[in-house]
């Protein structure tokens, strides 16, 4: 069932115009044309490139800013930090379109609209990626930090040293989950790109949405190209995905 749509979608970007509607599962006279309609009517590749740049910016500055957090909150537990993790937690439970306008001010008001650094900026820090991190950590076994302090380890090297390479899996799997947020991201590009050369690859998808009529098979061909690099990086980190849900599982 959930591989479904994935087939139609393919199966939809390689059917002739006059076959779009076809109920039969399969294309009947399989064809490249709607590859390359996308090609000369969009700039493509300028446009995954973006995403690419876009998607893998956010997820790295959300892990990082998330792994100190949550070393912080699970290191240090008093009254302050519990008063200040609650307000974070708050926070995650705001939906993104009531802090469109406010950010979408702000981004004008320093000149970066219409630039990659606008998509970017509001999207450094994750509450959601803090909580995450925040069980992992506090789950971690007080006795190996206790071992590194021991041995005159400071927090920065307890950290790197002996945290993140126990916490990889959880790492990769939150990393994965970020990564697919911010490349299916619509409406903040949608709000602050206004050219083709600052789009990502889903205001791309939109080009193919006219007045006269809608242009399935591009769409479809479109979508399939920007299926394409999450299909990789999962198949690439699906290892440690699994052993991540594995292990939170086993707690």
């Amino acid at each position: 069932l959930s591989l479904l749509p994935l087939y139609w979608m393919v199966v939809t970007a390689l059917r002739p115009e006059n076959e779009i509607f076809s109920t039969v599962p399969w294309p009947q006279n399989p064809t490249l044309d709607n590859v390359r309609r996308i090609l000369d009517g969009m700039p493509l590749f300028r446009m995954l490139a973006n995403t690419a740049l876009v998607a893998g910016a956010s997820t790295a500055a959300q892990l990082v800013t998330a792994l100190l957090a949550s070393y912080a909150f699970a290191r240090w537990r008093n009254r302050w930090t519990r008063a200040i993790f609650g307000l974070l937690t708050l926070t995650w439970l705001i939906p993104a379109q009531v802090i469109m306008v406010p950010n979408y001010l702000l981004v004008t008001g320093m000149g970066m609209l219409d630039t990659l650094a606008a998509l970017i900026l509001p999207h450094v820090a994750s509450a959601f990626a803090i909580m995450l991190l925040y069980q992992s950590l506090r789950a971690f076994p007080e006795e190996l930090i206790d071992a590194a302090i021991t041995d005159g380890a400071g927090n920065w090297h307890i950290l790197w040293r002996v945290i993140v390479p126990n916490v990889r899996p959880a790492l990769a799997s939150l990393g994965i989950l970020l990564f697919i947020s911010s490349w299916n991201d619509y409406f903040w590009p949608l709000l602050v790109t206004r050219s083709p050369d600052s789009a990502v690859i889903q205001i791309g998808l939109q080009m193919f949405f006219t007045q006269e009529g809608n242009q399935w098979g591009p769409l479809m061909a479109a979508a399939s190209v920007a299926s394409l690099p999450i299909l990789a990086i999962y198949a690439l980190l699906q290892k440690q995905i699994v052993d991540s849900f594995l292990h939170s599982g086993l707690k």
